[in-house]
């Protein structure tokens, strides 16, 4: 299977940090996607465990078995169109995570942007974001979709390569 450039996800470099940005159509009503943003027990269907306060300033709490959970802010909220949640980690403490929706025909198209990263962290939150993402289809039809382990090791194969392609130094 090839991916396009857009599956695979862009960077944009700002300075000392980078943006990842991807970029999918899904043949799925907007207003299901959104809900497999937004309902935990949908996001528990692709994404990890939450537990989410829907309103600007709102907490969101994700977690998985076996890792320490991570609390997140919140910072913009338009439904079914926009989400964005601060991703604070020690080594990119000034992340948002951002999801656009639009209606694109019968389904709708997604635009997930993760800002402020470091080099060194790129392949690993793109390689995850692809992984995750591969399940959000489902999600929105109410069907888990877990995380693969063995996709993501795949898929940091395939990120590794793009690395000259978005101007990344080797070492990320």
């Amino acid at each position: 299977m090839t991916l396009s450039d857009m599956e695979l996800g862009a960077v944009r470099r700002r300075g000392a940090v980078y943006d990842l940005l991807f970029e999918r159509r899904f043949a799925k009503p907007i207003e299901r996607v959104w809900a497999a943003l937004t309902v935990p027990e949908r996001i528990a269907d692709w994404f990890l465990d939450a537990d989410v306060d829907l309103r600007t300033g709102g907490r969101m709490v994700l977690s998985a078995p076996g890792y320490a959970s991570s609390e997140h802010t919140i910072v913009e909220l338009d439904p079914p169109r926009v989400l964005a949640w601060t991703w604070p980690h020690a080594e990119h403490p000034d992340s948002v995570v951002r999801f656009e929706l639009e209606p694109d025909g019968k389904g709708c198209r997604l635009r997930l942007t993760q800002t402020n990263l470091p080099a060194p962290r790129l392949i690993s939150i793109a390689t995850g974001w692809h992984v995750h993402m591969e399940g959000l289809p489902a999600a929105a039809d109410s069907i888990r979709h877990p995380f693969s382990r063995r996709r993501e090791r795949e898929m940091s194969a395939v990120y590794r390569a793009r690395l000259p392609a978005w101007g990344v130094p080797a070492a990320g």
